[in-house]
């Protein structure tokens, strides 16, 4: 495992692209944090608050349409001046000084939100030329382990820099990341073809993005089997607070669990290649499924240490389905197709998450959490379980068959 990381660090055109990531995901997650306490100062509205992150989040649901830009040009130009853009745009947050300016603000998260789509699936398709394919899944751990890592500091120091100085200011720091991700992104040796002008209507060729995947044998049973625990985990994000106040303690203690599951997601980002060169990129994800079906399981229990173990391993098991989509995706679509596939999956796997925190939000009133969550341990256990079932013997770390899967 140390030789293979070792070999995607060596790599300058990997070392650039994590550095981008982990400058601009701390910029993103302090921001993400600094927005809804802005709109909370200047309103008093808990609902505007969170509208922060619905808005951030709902060009997800475009997200096909928007991965076909990211197959239209170069991803490397691409990245540079979405990154760029989106620098200077931010500094347009230093006029938002009243609750009648806030419309700014909200068009800001929009325009951001749609950019994440668009250069989530510019990158995707540039590391899967510029990345070995043997190490996708060693780089996709490491990015994860990245993005999770800043979640665990940078949502601090935005609170903190906003409490110093105002919201303006975390939105310049994150003007000055994303400036920092482009000359990165600038400085990669990836060569790449001008895409050939295709006269198909932009719709047909966002179908055809979505239906590779959807046909496709092996990338189909992860994506949906990562989008249905994505749900699952929306559920049971939405009861963290009933499992608090279960255990006695203030709302503040989950600020606790969250920090146990950004643990356990850096440790499995780090180790997620060669376990899928041993496992295999479908048993990998369903391992990591059932995994979150013991979390759940461990959360339901009226105890500190059971609560916080099931964190840590929530934070373990989540992201394997979701590392193992994307590397599946990037190994097994043509290069034309990367971006509006990658999309599609981003969507698919994404996007329930949404969907299940307003479920979790409306059953955690009627139903006890002690009964939601050992529900949710069985769903997920089905859902890893056809992932989990033998298909043949394991080689180099694929499944061979004669019907091979991821």
């Amino acid at each position: 495992m140390t030789s293979t990381i070792g070999r995607v660090l060596r790599d300058r055109d990997a070392g650039l692209y994590l550095g981008a990531v982990v400058v601009s995901g701390f910029g993103s997650s302090a921001l993400w944090l600094a927005s809804g306490i802005w709109v909370k100062e200047l309103t008093g509205s808990d609902g505007l608050a969170a509208l922060c992150q619905l808005v951030l989040w709902a060009p997800t649901l475009v997200g096909p349409l928007l991965g076909t830009l990211a197959d239209r040009t170069r991803r490397r130009p691409l990245l540079v001046a979405a990154n760029l853009a989106l620098g200077a745009l931010l500094l347009s947050l230093f006029t938002v000084d009243s609750a009648g300016r806030l419309w700014i603000l909200f068009a800001v998260l929009v325009v951001y939100g749609a950019c994440g789509v668009v250069t989530d699936a510019a990158e995707a398709a540039l590391v899967a030329t510029a990345v070995d394919k043997d190490l996708l899944g060693d780089f996709n751990g490491l990015r994860m382990s990245a993005n999770e890592g800043m979640k665990l500091v940078a949502p601090l120091a935005g609170a903190g820099l906003f409490a110093a100085y105002g919201g303006a200011r975390v939105a310049a720091l994150d003007a000055v990341t994303f400036v920092l991700a482009a000359g990165m992104f600038a400085l990669l040796r990836v060569r790449e073809g001008v895409p050939v002008p295709d006269p198909t209507p932009l719709r047909a060729r966002t179908a055809e993005g979505a239906r590779y995947l959807w046909r496709h044998e092996r990338l189909r049973p992860l994506v949906v089997a990562a989008g249905l625990t994505m749900l699952s985990s929306g559920i049971s994000g939405a009861l963290v607070y009933a499992v608090v106040d279960g255990l006695g303690r203030s709302p503040s203690y989950s600020g606790v669990l969250y920090v146990a599951q950004g643990v356990g997601s850096v440790a499995v980002g780090v180790a997620s290649g060669a376990l899928m060169r041993r496992f295999g990129a479908r048993r990998f994800g369903g391992a990591g499924i059932a995994l979150t079906g013991v979390a759940a399981a461990l959360t339901a229990l009226p105890s500190d240490a059971a609560v916080l173990a099931g964190s840590l391993t929530n934070g373990v098991g989540l992201p394997c389905a979701l590392i193992a989509g994307l590397t599946a995706v990037q190994r097994e679509t043509p290069d034309a197709l990367v971006g509006r596939v990658a999309a599609t999956a981003n969507t698919l796997m994404f996007t329930p998450t949404a969907l299940g925190i307003a479920a979790g939000a409306a059953l955690v009133e009627s139903v006890d959490f002690r009964v939601l969550l050992p529900a949710l341990a069985g769903a997920r256990l089905l859902i890893a379980a056809p992932l989990l079932r033998c298909q043949g013997p394991v080689s180099g770390g694929r499944i061979t068959s004669r019907r091979p899967s991821a």
